[in-house]
């Protein structure tokens, strides 16, 4: 037993901190309040400091590293991830698990061997190794075509779709949480609406969340979010829209239309909500900034399109046009090679200068050198923005985090330490409770996770104890792979891990 006392209680639900204690007891929450604690327990005085529900993170890329039990989620205290996100899970495989490695490496890193045939398969494997955080799973779309199709776009030719539909309903009846697109990348990119009403439907026959990384955030974000209803609104599904923003200057002022769009949709009756990080920058594939139909095939193929003199030229053109942000806005973050690390930390107008050439063309020549492998890290958005999306009541706080070989931002180790002290103690964005609620109660709802987000009697012990006036994120943009501070104990499953 563990009698955490004399401490804060901020229960998950948003309700009022108060002066209480926490008794945990065989994995569960045995008691809350003030009684004394039995004999026996170990005692912790937490004077001074907040207990809470152990944080969810709903949007997460550590589909790989969770098995390996990396600490950067966890010592921010985080005990529960929901992976599988914007298309990208390290399932099923199919007879090449290759293929679904190829698509998915860059976001979801690992080794150069992992890859499950199944839903059933991966989340056996998690809750045997993961010993840091309890792990839910979507269902990624991107995965699940190239399982069935490959790397081909268009749209599935009739028993592929069937096929398709099959894994999607054994996957959710094996435990996955719900189903994920990445309508950005190639090649779940180019599936036809049919496509995704079909498997929406079955989504929603099981009650489960569909997450979609939409078709833009830039400048088609309002019709992408149309698109996104019109499917809610046709097949019944629960819609949780990714990581919401409006990307690039130009597209600021379409932030307040958004949001008043999802307002409208909720009041209809649609089952809409969305989820943020506290982050003026994303990150994400250098591939993206690129028009999809260059990666038809994969990257051998969009490697052998920028290669063509009569082709470049027109995709140089499509990728000015689309990509919404300047170019100093946009950071290399991670290569695959040695060499290319040098250019990491670096922006394309620098890197452009010292290449001699124009910004488009050093991002090309970069993929070139990188055979596709380089991540890249982009300032998108602008502070009154990120509040307004902060503070909204739909939304629930992420950290979008992934893992790369370079300089990952600074959100996958610092994301919740962040939240509850720059944007609640420092900025004033949030009360300390509605802030926890967001990362505890409220994920815990959205994915019924039943017994997990609050702390009442009967539920799982999961539980973080930290001093609000010291909670800070140290991972920072140049450095970000830095431990945060002012959290004194993380409990899984009754377990400390930290």
């Amino acid at each position: 037993m563990i009698h955490l006392y004399n401490g804060t209680v901020i229960d998950g639900t948003g309700a009022e901190p108060k002066r209480a204690g926490v008794l945990i007891e065989d994995g569960v929450i045995a008691a809350v309040g003030q009684a004394p604690p039995p004999a026996g327990a170990r005692l912790i005085d937490c004077a001074g400091l907040a207990i809470t529900p152990g944080f969810i993170d709903i949007h997460s890329h550590s589909d790989v590293m969770v098995l390996e039990n990396d600490r950067a989620k966890a010592d921010q205290g985080v005990t529960t991830e929901v992976v599988g996100n914007c298309g990208f899970s390290p399932y099923p495989c199919g007879a090449d698990a290759a293929a679904v490695r190829r698509y998915g490496h860059a976001i979801l890193a690992g080794g150069d061997s992992w890859g499950w045939r199944s839903a059933v398969e991966y989340l056996d494997h998690a809750r045997r190794e993961s010993r840091l955080c309890t792990v839910w799973s979507l269902v990624g779309h991107g995965s699940l075509r190239i399982a069935t199709m490959g790397a081909r776009q268009g749209a599935p030719e009739s028993a592929e779709m069937d096929r398709m539909e099959g894994i999607l309903e054994e996957s959710l009846e094996a435990g996955a949480c719900g189903f994920s697109t990445g309508l950005m990348y190639a090649p779940g990119s180019s599936a036809p609406r049919e496509e995704l009403v079909r498997l929406c439907r079955v989504t929603a026959k099981h009650g489960k969340v569909y997450a979609t990384h939409m078709r833009s955030y830039m400048h088609q974000l309002l019709e992408s979010i149309e698109e996104q209803l019109d499917l809610a609104r046709e097949t019944g599904c629960r819609l949780q829209i990714s990581h919401l923003q409006a990307v690039g200057r130009a597209n600021w002022s379409r932030q307040a239309q958004a949001l008043e769009r999802l307002e409208q949709a909720r009041a209809e009756g649609i089952d809409v909500a969305f989820d943020s990080y506290p982050y003026l920058a994303g990150s994400t594939v250098l591939t993206q900034l690129l028009p999809q139909w260059t990666l038809d095939g994969g990257i051998s193929a969009m490697l052998s399109r920028l290669a063509d003199p009569t082709l470049r030229p027109r995709i140089a053109e499509e990728t000015i046009a689309q990509t919404a942000q300047q170019w100093n806005d946009i950071f290399v973050s991670a290569t695959g090679s040695a060499e290319g690390a040098r250019w990491v930390g670096k922006n394309f107008t620098e890197i452009a200068e010292a290449r001699g050439v124009e910004p488009v063309e050093a991002v090309f020549e970069l993929l070139e050198e990188e055979n596709g492998d380089v991540n890249m890290l982009s300032f998108n958005q602008c502070d009154d923005n990120l509040r307004k999306l902060l503070q909204h009541p739909l939304c629930t706080v992420i950290s979008d985090g992934f893992y790369v070989k370079g300089r990952p931002h600074p959100r996958l180790y610092g994301t919740f330490p962040c939240l509850l002290g720059e944007m609640v103690r420092e900025r004033g964005w949030l009360p300390l409770a509605d802030a926890v609620y967001r990362i505890t109660g409220k994920p815990a709802e959205r994915f019924g996770m039943r017994g997990r987000g609050v702390l009442r009697p009967g539920a799982v012990a999961d539980v973080v104890v930290f001093d609000p006036a010291a909670i800070r994120a140290r991972a920072t943009y140049e450095s970000p792979q830095q431990k945060p501070e002012g959290i004194h104990f993380v409990f899984r499953e009754g377990v400390q891990i930290t």
